[in-house]
C-alpha cells in the first residue's frame, strides 16, 4: 500500500445507542509507548467508565497493530475498531472507545456494530493527514545544466528542498520514498557522464 494516515490533531466524538454513550478519542502517536500511554490517560480520565476500548497501528508500514475489549464480550469492540482503522488505511494512530452503560443489553452483533461506528464517525470528524517519508539527495553542478535539471527531477516526481548559487550550484532535492528508485537511477547516470556529483543526506 503506497500511502497511510493518520489524525491531524487528537478527535473526539460521541454517539448515544440505546442510552449506553460511547465517546471515541482518535489520538496521532509514532511508538508502541506513545499509544500505550495514551491508553492510560483516557482511562485514568473515564474510570468511572464500565469500559475503555481501544485499538492500535504503529509503524512506518502498519505492522505493529492489537487490540482489546477491555470486558466487553470476546471479538465485540477491540477487533470492529481495529477494522475500522484498517479500513481507512491508516497508521500511528490509537483509538480508545469509552462506554458508559444504559441499563439496555446490545448484544454481540450491536457491540460490534457499535464501536465500529464510534471509530467511523469519529474519523469522519476531521480531515484525515497523508503520512509520507521523504528522502533527500545533495547535488552540485554547474550553470549550465541546472534547466535541463530541473526539467528531469520534476518528471521524475522530484522537488528542490533548498538551492544556493555560488561558484557552482548546489541543490538539496526531495522526494517521496516510493518514487525515488527512478531518481537515483538518474543521478547515478547523471554522475557517470561527469554532469552532477551527488550523495544522499538525512535532514
Amino acid at each position: 500500500m503506497p500511502y497511510f494516515y493518520s489524525v491531524n490533531k487528537d478527535v473526539q466524538h460521541e454517539i448515544k445507542l440505546k442510552r449506553s454513550r460511547f465517546i471515541c478519542n482518535l489520538h496521532y502517536c509514532k511508538t508502541l509507548i506513545e499509544a500505550k500511554e495514551y491508553i492510560q490517560q483516557i482511562n485514568k480520565e473515564y474510570q468511572t467508565a464500565n469500559h475503555n476500548c481501544w485499538a492500535y497501528i504503529v509503524g512506518e508500514n502498519g505492522e505493529n497493530a492489537h487490540s482489546s475489549d477491555a470486558g466487553e464480550p470476546s471479538g465485540s469492540a477491540g477487533k470492529p475498531m481495529l477494522n475500522t482503522l484498517r479500513k481507512h488505511d491508516m497508521t500511528n494512530i490509537v483509538a480508545v472507545v469509552t462506554r458508559y452503560f444504559g441499563g439496555v443489553k446490545l448484544g454481540i452483533r450491536g457491540l460490534i456494530d457499535a464501536y465500529a461506528m464510534a471509530v467511523e464517525e469519529t474519523i469522519a470528524q476531521d480531515s484525515l493527514k497523508k503520512i509520507v517519508n521523504y528522502s533527500y539527495y545533495s547535488i552540485n553542478l554547474n550553470y549550465d545544466f541546472i534547466e535541463k535539471f530541473k526539467y528531469d527531477i520534476g518528471e521524475l516526481s522530484a522537488e528542490i528542498y533548498k538551492i544556493n548559487y555560488a561558484a557552482k550550484i548546489d541543490v538539496t532535492l526531495m522526494i517521496e520514498d516510493i518514487m525515488v528508485t527512478g531518481l537515483e537511477n538518474y543521478l547515478q547516470e547523471m554522475s557517470g557522464k561527469k554532469k552532477i556529483t551527488y550523495k544522499s543526506i538525512t535532514l
